[in-house]
């Protein structure tokens, strides 16, 4: 990503690490004072400075935060502590692992303020709001444009043109065992193909000479050949990203390009949610309502883009520029229930690490 942020980089990387919880701007734990409000989230949460302020300026309430590294290990942290919460507000538990934690019972329902502004198919808790949708984005291939351009191929478009012959060693991915992009690539082939058919896909895949990386930072800016950070290092011109990452190779260039350089395959997108909530046994509960029904404001769904380069839950919140001119829409993204990623999610994982790391 651009050099010019390290909140952007950060922001797209969602592999698995081994981060230590930390606590930033506070202690950790949770609001033991009643004028203080503690979220706890994983490592890629940003706000705005002003934004922040201008919330605890009206609401009265200091912010604490507590990062637990990436969404997998922020969650298991959360429910490893449901008994003695770490803070009133849990931010970032996506759709491929919110049944697990609504089913261990981390929230307390809560129906945040501008929750009708939310389209219906981001609402995945069927009208309970033991969550709340905060953001949504989708994690596809990238391709780098001069790459395709100097080769006079075009770049592929569907998840069955990346087993082609003229695509041979030209893609790097995720391990889904210890990367939430890696994860939801193999969803989307999961949901495409189906249960009879993903085996089969990847077997292609890998004969096609898919190559396999630790997490996303890896794969984005020391093998993908359009990573600006990786300085055109890397020698492989398709990668598994997010359909954000273009508009953030894009991110303070001046002069403006006319097109980002990296683009999208828009047939091999997996639509990630991203969810919020007020944590049963919150301290401060009355302040986690508070802080929740920011997260939903307008103010703050319209600062995250450029802050998480994530879309925002609210239909009325306003894209960016950069958004609308640089990145890519994707109208039919694959997704599959959470409950049915979480009923399969550990044997899925399991035949995928035996069948494509042999």
């Amino acid at each position: 990503m651009s050099t010019t942020s390290r909140i952007t980089a950060a922001a797209l990387a969602a592999a698995v690490g081994m981060t230590t919880l930390a606590a930033c701007g506070g202690s950790g734990g949770g609001s033991a004072d009643a004028k203080t409000v503690t979220l706890v989230s994983h490592d890629s949460f940003a706000v705005s400075k002003s934004v922040l302020a201008a919330f605890e300026k009206e609401s009265g309430y200091k912010v604490n935060f507590v990062k637990g590294g990436d969404a997998g290990k922020a969650v298991n942290q959360a429910i490893l502590s449901k008994d003695n919460p770490q803070g009133d507000v849990f931010f970032g538990i996506d759709n491929t692992l919110l049944s697990r934690g609504l089913n261990e019972g981390l929230f307390t329902p809560y129906k945040a303020k501008g929750l009708d502004n939310v389209p219906a198919a981001l609402q995945l808790d069927k009208g309970r709001h033991r969550v709340t949708p905060l953001d949504y984005g989708d994690i596809c291939v990238n391709y780098d444009r001069a790459y395709f351009a100097k080769h006079k191929l075009a770049p592929p478009t569907t998840l069955d043109d990346l087993t082609k012959p003229q695509y041979k060693n030209l893609l790097v991915t995720e391990n889904s065992a210890t990367s939430s992009p890696g994860l939801a690539f193999q969803l989307a082939t999961i949901a495409k193909y189906g249960n009879a058919g993903w085996q089969n896909y990847w077997k292609k895949l890998k004969a096609n000479g898919v190559e396999v990386v630790d997490g996303w930072e890896q794969a984005y800016n020391d093998r993908f050949s359009g990573s600006a950070a990786g300085a055109g290092k890397g020698d492989k011109p398709l990668v598994v990203s997010y359909a954000s990452s273009p508009p953030a190779e894009v991110l303070g260039k001046k002069p403006a390009p006319k097109e980002a350089p990296t683009g999208v395959a828009t047939g091999t997108c997996f639509r990630q949610i991203e969810f919020g909530g007020l944590l049963k046994g919150a301290k401060n509960e009355k302040g986690g309502k508070a802080l929740l029904d920011f997260l939903l404001s307008k103010q703050f769904q319209e600062d995250e883009p450029l802050k998480m380069f994530v879309n925002p839950a609210r239909k009325d919140a306003k894209v960016p520029t950069l958004f609308t001119k640089y990145g890519t829409k994707i109208d039919k993204p694959t997704t599959l229930p959470p409950e049915t990623i979480t009923k399969n999610r550990e044997q899925w994982i399991k035949q995928w690490s035996s069948l494509v790391l042999k």
